[in-house]
């Protein structure tokens, strides 16, 4: 028979095994955010996937449970093989323990307490106090959301109306998930919400399976089923400050999820994309340009005016100039979102047009011009090319 063993809790967290408890924690924030139920609606693959890095944060989350973790392993879901490892078919692991748990009994026998492998996992996940939610997992508490905006709003700033759903505290229950009605002492753990067993010789206290932890029964809160939260699709007016780009994150404070129960509510980040503009072009908080200019203009110099974000702007061309020159106007970019005093510049680039030679006679003048040239334009070039 085969063996079927459960993922390393690091690999399911992607940290390696000495992983500090920050490195622990930001992996699990990024992959809960991934997988979440209420982010994948209807995924069941994205829903077990999220049970498990939740069972493995759980684990390596606490110093205790992750060092009898690292000590001792974890269970498979059936026996192997005789003859695999140690007597019974099971390899000792450190300190004589057996690394694979699964199929053991209680010292009762079967239905006389439940299984190692189920106190084994109470121990790990059956933490939970009086007052505890059994079904609530904590949520990544704060929340984003991108919009699309135009060119000029990102430049000017704006007001967006968006609408999106978050977790919130219960307001019927006020987060305790509990119902109307008279509550009783659960009779099966006498109001500790934890119960004792004792299997191999080895006595654990784990969390009572009646009332889930909090001692106390009671009919669920009917709006939110017990668990002490509601999700609520909102309504609210942003205010996207002048300045932003794609890539900017705008901060709602407390219009987040509630991670937990009675929790305070995480922040709402709004993320901007900006579509491009048909002739400016941004990078950062300058804004590039391309202007088209007569040869006369280019040769004998010219003031010519080019448009700008903030209307026409007059610019001198010098005499001589060639075609992809680029010229700087100071202070004509962007007024960046943190100091909105200190605006970017805007890069102007010339681009010679030559003329239409549609008759004799301007087709002479041209021929007039070129008599000007005292060298060949295109030597430097061939010259370069020969290195």
């Amino acid at each position: 028979m085969a063996t079927t063993t459960k993922a390393d809790y690091y690999e399911l967290l992607g940290v390696r095994r000495k992983a500090t408890a920050k490195e622990i924690r930001q992996a699990y924030r990024k992959l809960a955010r991934k997988y979440h139920p209420d982010l994948n609606p209807g995924d069941k693959s994205a829903e077990e996937k999220f049970k498990q890095i939740q069972e493995a944060y759980d684990v390596l989350s606490d110093s205790k449970k992750r060092g009898i973790y690292d000590q001792y392993g974890f269970y498979a879901d059936n026996m192997p093989p005789p003859g695999a490892g140690g007597p019974g078919g099971y390899a000792p692991g450190p300190g004589g323990f057996p690394v694979d748990f699964g199929g053991f009994e209680s010292a009762g026998g079967p239905g006389a307490g439940g299984s190692f492998r189920d106190i084994f996992s109470q121990f790990f996940t059956g933490m939970g106090g009086a007052g505890a939610h059994p079904q609530a997992v904590e949520v990544p508490a704060d929340l984003e959301y991108q919009i699309d905006i135009d060119f000029w709003k990102a430049i000017r700033g704006t007001v967006e109306k968006i609408s999106y759903t978050r977790l919130e505290t219960c307001h019927t229950c006020r987060g305790s998930g509990k119902g109307a009605g008279t509550e009783q002492t659960c009779t099966a753990c006498g109001g500790t919400g934890r119960r004792a067993q004792s299997t191999m010789g080895m006595r654990f206290n784990v969390t009572c399976p009646r009332c889930g932890g909090s001692g106390r029964l009671g009919s669920a809160c009917p709006t939110c089923n017990g668990e002490g939260r509601v999700r609520r699709t909102e309504t609210i007016d942003v205010r996207i400050p002048a300045g932003v780009d794609t890539g900017s994150r705008v901060r709602v404070p407390g219009r987040g999820n509630v991670p937990l129960p009675g929790s305070a509510p995480g922040d709402l980040y709004i993320l901007t994309r900006v579509a491009p503009h048909p002739y400016f072009s941004r990078r950062g908080d300058d804004i590039y340009t391309s202007v088209p200019v007569t040869v006369g203009e280019a040769a004998l110099g010219a003031k010519i005016e080019v448009p700008t974000i903030d209307g026409r702007a007059l610019l001198r061309i010098p005499p001589g100039t060639a075609s992809g020159q680029k010229f700087r106007l100071r202070e004509k970019g962007v007024a960046p979102v943190r100091d909105p005093r200190h605006r970017g510049d805007q890069y102007v680039e010339v681009q010679i047009v030559p003329p239409s030679a549609v008759d004799e006679r301007a087709r002479q003048m041209l021929k007039d011009l070129g008599r000007f040239y005292d060298q060949d334009p295109r030597k430097e070039i061939f010259e370069k090319a020969a290195k």
